[in-house]
């Protein structure tokens, strides 16, 4: 006679992918306790951690998919937005490697939080550095879903957009260790998304992210 047999590998996919467990697994209340614990992709928190360049579109995509997930309910949503967190959450940190290290770690602190109570925790750093990227993925990924979109808009098209004239005091030596420029971006290896918003246009590149949402279930038609 067959065994039959399911492994805890075996067992975690078919809860977070919303598949029936075989009734001979275990017990019905047993198996709603398991379904509690790793609830499917569209009821799981995660964290939306858009990266890239200054001028890339980072704070223009959070926020088109910050209202569309708010509009759509289901999940309470935060939005991190890179400026903002500066000024309420590091306002006492500067633009060393060291503490745009720290400013990222605490981003993802908040993002964690966000994730492991079941919402949605949108972020937009620059975040330069893969090392810290990491380190943010692992904090986040023991209690939800990481999806790393990075916003890989050419230099030249970020310093095109640049109303505020950052770029070209950083190339006259005006503001030191300025990403992209006198400070090095480290582009993601393998990010779950990768956007280029210089051949898309705001709305384009959004519904690009939420299409990925929704194919890899973490949006159903309830929102």
């Amino acid at each position: 006679m067959e065994s039959l047999s399911l492994s805890p590998a075996e067992l975690r996919a078919l809860l977070l992918q919303n598949k029936e467990v075989p009734d001979w697994f275990s017990y019905p209340e047993v198996l709603a306790e398991l379904r509690r614990v790793y609830p499917p992709p569209s009821r799981q928190g995660i964290t939306l951690f858009f990266t890239g360049l200054s001028g890339s579109g980072k704070s223009t995509l959070a926020n088109i998919i910050y209202a569309k997930l708010v509009e759509a309910g289901g999940r309470p949503v935060s939005l991190l937005d890179g400026d903002i967190v500066r000024r309420n959450l590091s306002s006492e940190l500067g633009f060393s490697k060291a503490h745009r290290d720290l400013n990222i770690r605490r981003i993802g602190f908040v993002a964690s939080e966000i994730t492991k109570n079941g919402g949605v925790a949108i972020c937009a750093p620059i975040a330069p550095y893969t090392e810290t990227r990491r380190a943010v993925r692992e904090m986040i990924e023991a209690h939800g879903a990481f999806i790393e979109i990075h916003v890989s808009t050419p230099l030249d098209i970020c310093e095109s957009r640049d109303r505020k004239g950052l770029y070209a005091k950083a190339r006259k030596g005006l503001i030191p260790e300025f990403t992209g420029i006198s400070d090095p971006y480290e582009v993601p290896a393998h990010p779950e998304l990768r956007i280029d918003t210089s051949g898309l246009s705001p709305t384009e590149a959004a519904q690009d992210i939420l299409l990925y949402l929704f194919k890899e279930g973490y949006l159903d038609e309830e929102g």
